[in-house]
């Protein structure tokens, strides 16, 4: 049996399994929950709409700006399958930008409707290129990148004052296209997902859910579940479970630190710019490549001015699956197995938040 399926290993691959089709950010609510008042948690307005946020959570980000970097260089060890050779080399730069934007189209306190936009683009450049046809997949990826672009639209809907749910569904062009080569039907991702939940008190709100979500390139349901907690005025919980667990510390009105894990998923559909063959198909012209890395993060954010936050994230990345499967015909044959060195990260983001006076002018209409 490999060691990527040992027992021992089991734990840990039904974690990463479940949380493969979670890992989609909170959606943004606007106006934010209000500040915690580090001298005690006074009373809210009993008539305030649930949702899913509670009092000490960060403010909501409209804007978004995210440049990851890996710092060293790492190994990937591939061992091919159905007759496709092994390759090993060493990673020499691995970095990432994130955009995201998110904007309100409806926010009244009963209902609320925000689009958002994603753009990601990883980059990856190895010491020692492949030259093998049957490995021209890390050719594309080195020459064109790992590109994301997505749309989403979210609805919260707070049913009263303790019930509220959550609708959100997500359209993505995953791959290594670049822009003349883009094409719909090649890389187009669907995922959705319902959520219910409860808000027991301005500091404790969770849901139950499904997700319609892509785990072994196929699409399927699986279970979602969110817990918000502020303990006090010092300490607190945000989690999306099994994708993101975190220790939330409030260190100011105008200072976060976070700490805890994440599940990072994605999965690129690439055109080969060369064919090669395997034992089950003379003419591979497309691979899926499905990667799943556990973070182990450490998070700090600063509000710089008003409407301008800054983060600063460290920690270790461990990569659970790095894999390729034939996309040309529908058994999905996996042709590449790999395995990415784990090694720290760091990641420094700009985000936008609503502006005080702004939320306060809504407040006092809202009241």
């Amino acid at each position: 049996m490999s060691l990527l399926f040992s027992p021992r290993r089991l734990p840990l691959a039904l974690l990463l399994l479940l949380a493969r089709a979670a890992t989609a950010q909170d959606a943004p609510v606007y106006p934010p929950p209000a500040p915690l008042d580090t001298a005690g948690i006074g009373p809210t307005d009993a008539k305030t709409f649930a949702n899913q946020q509670v009092v000490g959570m960060g403010p909501s980000k409209g804007l978004i700006v995210k440049y990851e970097q890996i710092p060293t260089s790492f190994a990937i060890t591939s061992t091919g399958k159905n007759g496709v050779g092994d390759f090993s080399t060493q990673v020499r730069k691995n970095a990432t930008l994130i955009v995201k934007l998110y904007a309100p189209l409806l926010n009244h306190p009963h209902l609320k409707v925000v689009l958002g936009f994603n753009y990601d683009h990883q980059e990856y450049q190895f010491r020692d290129p492949a030259t093998s046809d049957q490995y021209s997949l890390y050719g594309n990826i080195e020459d064109k990148g790992l590109n994301i672009i997505g749309t989403q639209l979210a609805v919260i809907r707070p049913v009263d004052e303790v019930h509220w749910y959550l609708f959100r569904t997500k359209a993505e062009l995953n791959g290594d296209y670049n822009s003349h080569q883009l094409g719909i039907s090649d890389y187009l991702k669907v995922t959705s997902e319902l959520i219910y939940g409860w808000k027991r008190s301005p500091t404790f709100a969770w849901g139950l859910g499904v997700q319609l979500g892509y785990v072994l390139g196929r699409q399927s349901i699986y279970p979602v579940l969110v817990y918000n907690r502020t303990f006090n005025p010092r300490w607190g919980v945000e989690a999306l479970f099994p994708a993101r667990v975190l220790l939330r510390r409030n260190l100011s009105p105008h200072s976060l630190l976070f700490t805890g894990y994440e599940v990072v998923s994605s999965n690129y559909n690439i055109q080969l710019n060369k064919s090669f063959k395997t034992d089950t198909n003379p003419t591979v012209t497309s691979l899926e490549l499905r990667q799943i890395d556990l973070k182990f993060r450490l998070r700090y954010e600063h509000e710089l001015l008003s409407f301008l936050w800054t983060g600063i994230e460290a920690g270790y990345r461990y990569n659970y699956e790095f894999n390729a499967f034939d996309r040309t015909n529908n058994a999905r044959d996996r042709v590449i197995n790999s395995q990415l060195g784990g090694t720290p990260y760091a990641s420094l983001d700009l985000f936008i938040v609503p502006p005080k006076k702004m939320l306060q002018k809504a407040e006092r209409r809202r009241k």
